[in-house]
């Protein structure tokens, strides 16, 4: 049977130790790539079911700016993907903590 040590204090805030999973979750290029993945997915399924209206293709010059966009914007959240994964956060180690005498 282990015992439970009751003097530990958890630590939060500033003081926490960060995983490097936890920091690369909420990395802004993360976020950014999800962004332009879900938009970007909205535009390229307008784009396909209302691609051929000519009313549509008449107010953008005959091109179907809908699903270009959409085709350029999940590129550029891959992008931000193999970013995120080529060049991970580096976490900081925590200082090695010395006994005070």
């Amino acid at each position: 049977m282990s015992r439970i040590d009751d003097t530990a204090e958890p630590r939060s805030g500033a003081d926490a130790p960060v995983s490097a999973t936890a920091a690369n979750l909420f990395d802004l290029r993360s976020v950014i790539a999800l962004l332009f993945g879900v938009y970007g997915i909205v535009l390229l399924i307008m784009g396909i079911v209302s691609g051929n209206d000519p009313e549509n293709l008449a107010k953008t010059g005959g091109s179907n700016l809908n699903l270009e966009t959409g085709i350029a914007m999940l590129v550029v959240g891959v992008l931000f993907v193999l970013w995120v994964r080529l060049r991970p956060l580096k976490v900081p180690a925590a200082p090695a903590e010395t006994p005070e005498d």
